[in-house]
């Protein structure tokens, strides 16, 4: 297959899973395959800048925010994802490489939780938002009350 076809490929299927763990809740695959799988096109991408695309899903976190969901909330900051690892080389590679641009950072290490991701804002030390990822660039939503009940 040639390599463009299958960037192109790649690009589709994560879109299509994407929409499915996302916007549906209702994944096909498990988070490792779909990781794998990222990370492949990622890899490719890095490898044949020539076939860069900004609508590209590796350029993206998270899903759309549904307005039917709850209030829309632009965020302060864009709310990005951390990026997986799957063996001891690439770990040692991440640490090196935090390390290099911030000696004095500390790593805490705890095991993958899945579910969802909020940024919660403070005023004046009480919780006043809490906001789920969304596209993880614009905008959120305001799950406050679903915050303050956990």
């Amino acid at each position: 297959m040639d390599i463009k076809k299958e960037i192109e490929d790649l690009r589709k299927q994560i879109k299509y899973h994407n929409d499915r763990y996302y916007n549906m809740d209702d994944p096909e695959i498990s988070d490792y395959d779909y990781d794998r799988m990222s990370q492949q096109l990622r890899r490719l991408e890095q490898e044949h800048p020539e076939y860069s695309d900004l609508d590209s899903p590796t350029q993206k976190v998270g899903g759309t925010a549904k307005r039917e969901a709850g209030i829309l909330v632009k965020h302060n900051v864009p709310m990005l994802s951390l990026q997986d690892v799957f063996d001891k080389e690439e770990v040692i590679s991440f640490v090196e490489k935090v390390q290099k641009e911030r000696p004095d950072t500390v790593f805490i290490v705890e095991k993958k939780i899945d579910g969802l991701s909020v940024a919660l804002r403070y005023t004046e030390g009480k919780l006043t938002m809490g906001v789920t990822r969304g596209d993880g660039t614009n905008q959120g939503e305001d799950v406050t009350d679903n915050v303050k009940m956990i």
